[in-house]
Protein backbone atom coordinates (compact mmCIF):
# COMPACT_ATOMS: atom_id res chain seq x y z
CA UNK A 1 0.00 0.00 0.00
CA UNK A 2 1.43 3.39 -1.01
CA UNK A 3 2.09 6.09 1.56
CA UNK A 4 1.35 9.79 1.42
CA UNK A 5 2.43 12.68 3.58
CA UNK A 6 0.30 14.97 5.73
CA UNK A 7 2.48 17.58 7.36
CA UNK A 8 5.53 15.64 8.48
CA UNK A 9 3.67 12.35 8.97
CA UNK A 10 3.47 9.49 6.48
CA UNK A 11 0.19 7.59 6.30
CA UNK A 12 -1.14 4.69 4.29
CA UNK A 13 -4.87 5.23 4.87
CA UNK A 14 -6.54 8.20 3.18
CA UNK A 15 -9.63 7.89 5.38
CA UNK A 16 -9.97 10.40 8.25
CA UNK A 17 -12.84 9.38 10.53
CA UNK A 18 -14.91 11.51 12.89
CA UNK A 19 -15.89 10.10 16.28
CA UNK A 20 -19.18 11.84 17.18
CA UNK A 21 -22.63 10.34 17.40
CA UNK A 22 -21.93 6.60 17.47
CA UNK A 23 -24.49 4.32 19.17
CA UNK A 24 -21.92 3.13 21.71
CA UNK A 25 -18.17 3.22 22.46
CA UNK A 26 -17.95 -0.38 21.30
CA UNK A 27 -19.43 0.47 17.90
CA UNK A 28 -17.00 3.38 17.57
CA UNK A 29 -14.09 1.08 18.35
CA UNK A 30 -15.23 -1.47 15.78
CA UNK A 31 -15.86 1.23 13.17
CA UNK A 32 -12.33 2.63 13.51
CA UNK A 33 -10.90 -0.85 13.08
CA UNK A 34 -13.12 -1.62 10.07
CA UNK A 35 -12.33 1.68 8.38
CA UNK A 36 -8.57 1.30 8.49
CA UNK A 37 -8.39 5.00 9.36
CA UNK A 38 -5.11 6.20 10.84
CA UNK A 39 -6.43 9.65 11.78
CA UNK A 40 -9.53 10.28 13.90
CA UNK A 41 -10.98 13.65 14.84
CA UNK A 42 -12.49 14.68 18.14
CA UNK A 43 -14.33 17.83 19.16
CA UNK A 44 -12.67 19.11 22.30
CA UNK A 45 -15.73 21.08 23.43
CA UNK A 46 -17.94 18.01 23.10
CA UNK A 47 -15.55 15.80 25.03
CA UNK A 48 -15.01 18.29 27.84
CA UNK A 49 -18.78 18.39 28.26
CA UNK A 50 -18.95 14.58 28.23
CA UNK A 51 -18.04 14.13 31.86
CA UNK A 52 -17.30 10.63 33.11
CA UNK A 53 -17.43 8.97 29.70
CA UNK A 54 -14.53 11.02 28.41
CA UNK A 55 -11.78 8.77 29.78
CA UNK A 56 -13.36 5.72 28.12
CA UNK A 57 -13.44 7.60 24.84
CA UNK A 58 -9.72 8.38 24.89
CA UNK A 59 -8.93 4.83 25.92
CA UNK A 60 -10.66 3.65 22.73
CA UNK A 61 -8.73 6.13 20.58
CA UNK A 62 -5.39 5.14 22.10
CA UNK A 63 -6.16 1.44 21.70
CA UNK A 64 -6.99 1.94 18.01
CA UNK A 65 -3.49 3.19 17.27
CA UNK A 66 -4.94 6.06 15.22
CA UNK A 67 -3.49 9.54 15.36
CA UNK A 68 -5.72 12.07 17.12
CA UNK A 69 -6.73 15.26 15.31
CA UNK A 70 -8.46 17.54 17.86
CA UNK A 71 -10.82 20.13 16.41
CA UNK A 72 -12.24 23.47 17.44
CA UNK A 73 -15.83 22.67 16.43
CA UNK A 74 -18.33 25.06 17.96
CA UNK A 75 -16.04 28.09 18.04
CA UNK A 76 -17.43 31.37 16.72
CA UNK A 77 -14.33 33.57 16.75
CA UNK A 78 -10.62 33.39 16.09
CA UNK A 79 -9.92 34.20 19.73
CA UNK A 80 -12.05 31.30 20.98
CA UNK A 81 -10.58 28.85 18.46
CA UNK A 82 -6.99 29.81 19.29
CA UNK A 83 -7.55 29.34 23.01
CA UNK A 84 -9.18 25.93 22.45
CA UNK A 85 -6.34 24.85 20.16
CA UNK A 86 -3.79 25.74 22.83
CA UNK A 87 -5.75 23.69 25.35
CA UNK A 88 -5.86 20.73 22.95
CA UNK A 89 -2.09 20.84 22.51
CA UNK A 90 -1.59 20.69 26.26
CA UNK A 91 -4.12 17.89 26.79
CA UNK A 92 -3.15 15.63 23.90
CA UNK A 93 0.51 16.51 23.37
CA UNK A 94 0.00 17.16 19.65
CA UNK A 95 0.54 20.19 17.46
CA UNK A 96 -2.14 18.99 15.03
CA UNK A 97 -5.38 20.96 15.10
CA UNK A 98 -8.41 20.89 12.85
CA UNK A 99 -9.39 24.55 12.84
CA UNK A 100 -13.10 25.33 12.67
CA UNK A 101 -14.63 28.78 13.10
CA UNK A 102 -18.36 28.88 12.37
CA UNK A 103 -19.71 31.92 10.54
CA UNK A 104 -23.31 30.93 9.86
CA UNK A 105 -25.61 29.01 12.18
CA UNK A 106 -27.79 27.51 9.44
CA UNK A 107 -25.11 26.10 7.11
CA UNK A 108 -22.30 26.02 9.70
CA UNK A 109 -20.22 27.62 6.96
CA UNK A 110 -16.79 28.75 8.13
CA UNK A 111 -16.12 32.44 8.65
CA UNK A 112 -13.20 33.09 6.24
CA UNK A 113 -11.88 36.19 8.02
CA UNK A 114 -11.87 34.67 11.48
CA UNK A 115 -10.50 31.41 10.07
CA UNK A 116 -7.52 33.09 8.39
CA UNK A 117 -6.87 35.19 11.50
CA UNK A 118 -6.83 32.12 13.75
CA UNK A 119 -4.73 30.12 11.27
CA UNK A 120 -2.08 32.84 11.15
CA UNK A 121 -1.78 32.92 14.94
CA UNK A 122 -1.65 29.14 15.34
CA UNK A 123 0.80 28.56 12.49
CA UNK A 124 3.13 31.14 14.07
CA UNK A 125 2.93 29.16 17.33
CA UNK A 126 4.04 25.95 15.65
CA UNK A 127 0.70 24.24 15.09
CA UNK A 128 0.05 22.04 12.06
CA UNK A 129 -3.23 23.66 11.11
CA UNK A 130 -5.89 21.70 9.22
CA UNK A 131 -8.39 24.45 8.36
CA UNK A 132 -11.97 23.47 7.60
CA UNK A 133 -12.91 25.87 4.83
CA UNK A 134 -15.22 26.26 1.86
CA UNK A 135 -14.17 25.48 -1.70
CA UNK A 136 -13.39 29.15 -2.42
CA UNK A 137 -10.00 29.39 -4.11
CA UNK A 138 -9.08 32.82 -2.75
CA UNK A 139 -9.87 31.86 0.84
CA UNK A 140 -7.71 28.77 0.39
CA UNK A 141 -4.84 30.86 -0.96
CA UNK A 142 -5.10 33.22 2.01
CA UNK A 143 -4.95 30.25 4.39
CA UNK A 144 -1.77 29.06 2.69
CA UNK A 145 -0.33 32.57 2.99
CA UNK A 146 -1.19 32.44 6.71
CA UNK A 147 1.03 29.37 7.16
CA UNK A 148 -1.28 26.40 6.56
CA UNK A 149 0.25 23.47 4.69
CA UNK A 150 -2.97 21.44 4.42
CA UNK A 151 -6.49 22.47 3.41
CA UNK A 152 -9.82 20.82 4.19
CA UNK A 153 -12.48 22.22 1.82
CA UNK A 154 -16.04 21.09 2.28
CA UNK A 155 -17.96 18.93 -0.16
CA UNK A 156 -21.23 20.25 1.28
CA UNK A 157 -22.43 21.62 4.64
CA UNK A 158 -21.54 19.48 7.66
CA UNK A 159 -23.82 16.48 8.16
CA UNK A 160 -25.94 17.28 5.09
CA UNK A 161 -25.05 14.13 3.15
CA UNK A 162 -25.33 16.06 -0.11
CA UNK A 163 -22.02 14.84 -1.48
CA UNK A 164 -19.93 17.12 -3.68
CA UNK A 165 -22.28 19.99 -4.50
CA UNK A 166 -19.70 21.93 -6.53
CA UNK A 167 -17.31 19.55 -8.29
CA UNK A 168 -16.13 22.39 -10.52
CA UNK A 169 -14.81 24.38 -7.54
CA UNK A 170 -13.11 21.29 -6.12
CA UNK A 171 -11.51 20.50 -9.48
CA UNK A 172 -10.30 24.09 -9.67
CA UNK A 173 -8.72 23.87 -6.23
CA UNK A 174 -6.93 20.67 -7.19
CA UNK A 175 -5.67 22.17 -10.45
CA UNK A 176 -4.56 25.49 -8.95
CA UNK A 177 -2.98 23.97 -5.83
CA UNK A 178 -1.33 20.81 -7.21
CA UNK A 179 1.25 20.40 -4.44
CA UNK A 180 -0.98 21.12 -1.43
CA UNK A 181 -2.50 18.19 0.49
CA UNK A 182 -6.27 18.56 0.09
CA UNK A 183 -8.81 16.67 2.21
CA UNK A 184 -12.51 16.80 1.38
CA UNK A 185 -14.23 17.42 4.69
CA UNK A 186 -17.99 17.46 5.36
CA UNK A 187 -21.10 16.67 3.38
CA UNK A 188 -20.09 13.20 2.20
CA UNK A 189 -23.19 11.00 2.22
CA UNK A 190 -22.28 7.73 0.52
CA UNK A 191 -19.25 5.74 -0.58
CA UNK A 192 -19.94 6.96 -4.13
CA UNK A 193 -19.30 10.53 -2.95
CA UNK A 194 -15.97 9.45 -1.51
CA UNK A 195 -15.00 7.77 -4.78
CA UNK A 196 -15.83 10.99 -6.65
CA UNK A 197 -13.65 13.05 -4.33
CA UNK A 198 -10.71 10.70 -4.70
CA UNK A 199 -11.10 10.52 -8.49
CA UNK A 200 -10.71 14.31 -8.54
CA UNK A 201 -7.23 13.80 -7.14
CA UNK A 202 -7.89 14.70 -3.53
CA UNK A 203 -5.49 13.26 -1.00
CA UNK A 204 -7.98 12.08 1.61
CA UNK A 205 -11.58 12.26 2.80
CA UNK A 206 -12.85 13.12 6.27
CA UNK A 207 -16.37 12.15 7.28
CA UNK A 208 -18.39 11.34 10.37
CA UNK A 209 -22.19 11.34 10.06
CA UNK A 210 -22.36 9.01 7.07
CA UNK A 211 -20.79 6.26 9.18
CA UNK A 212 -22.04 7.10 12.68
CA UNK A 213 -25.68 7.45 11.57
CA UNK A 214 -25.78 4.41 9.29
CA UNK A 215 -27.94 1.43 10.28
CA UNK A 216 -24.72 -0.61 10.38
CA UNK A 217 -21.89 1.83 11.20
CA UNK A 218 -19.16 -0.83 11.20
CA UNK A 219 -20.18 -2.14 7.79
CA UNK A 220 -20.42 1.41 6.44
CA UNK A 221 -16.97 2.24 7.78
CA UNK A 222 -15.56 -0.70 5.87
CA UNK A 223 -17.48 0.35 2.73
CA UNK A 224 -16.02 3.84 2.88
CA UNK A 225 -12.53 2.50 3.44
CA UNK A 226 -12.82 0.39 0.29
CA UNK A 227 -14.39 3.25 -1.70
CA UNK A 228 -11.64 5.70 -0.80
CA UNK A 229 -8.96 3.22 -1.79
CA UNK A 230 -10.75 2.40 -5.06
CA UNK A 231 -11.22 6.05 -5.95
CA UNK A 232 -7.55 6.81 -5.36
CA UNK A 233 -6.44 3.81 -7.41
CA UNK A 234 -8.71 4.94 -10.22
CA UNK A 235 -7.18 8.41 -10.16
CA UNK A 236 -3.66 7.04 -10.18
CA UNK A 237 -4.44 4.58 -12.99
CA UNK A 238 -5.90 7.32 -15.19
CA UNK A 239 -9.62 7.58 -15.90
CA UNK A 240 -10.63 7.85 -19.56
CA UNK A 241 -12.09 11.15 -20.75
CA UNK A 242 -15.83 11.44 -21.27
CA UNK A 243 -17.02 12.11 -24.82
CA UNK A 244 -20.31 12.51 -26.65
CA UNK A 245 -19.68 9.96 -29.41
CA UNK A 246 -19.33 6.21 -29.21
CA UNK A 247 -15.94 4.62 -29.73
CA UNK A 248 -15.81 0.92 -30.56
CA UNK A 249 -13.64 -1.04 -28.18
CA UNK A 250 -12.94 -3.52 -30.97
CA UNK A 251 -12.66 -1.64 -34.31
CA UNK A 252 -13.72 -4.04 -37.07
CA UNK A 253 -14.17 -1.90 -40.18
CA UNK A 254 -11.94 -3.30 -42.88
CA UNK A 255 -10.19 -5.67 -40.49
CA UNK A 256 -10.96 -9.39 -40.50
CA UNK A 257 -10.89 -11.18 -37.17
CA UNK A 258 -11.62 -14.69 -35.91
CA UNK A 259 -14.29 -15.43 -33.31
Amino acid sequence: MTTFKIGDVELTSRFFLGTAGYPSPEVLQQAIAASGAQVVTVGLKRQLAGGAGTSDFYRIIRASGARLLPNTAGCRSAHEAVNLARMARELFDTNWIKLEVVGDEYTLQPDPWELVDAARTLAAEGFEVFPYCTDDLITCQRLLDAGCRILMPWGAPIGSGQGLVNPYALRTLRARLPDVPLVVDAGIGSPADAVQAMELGYDAVLLNSAVAQAHEPVTMARAFGMAIEAGRLGFEAGIISKQDMATATTPVTGRPFIL
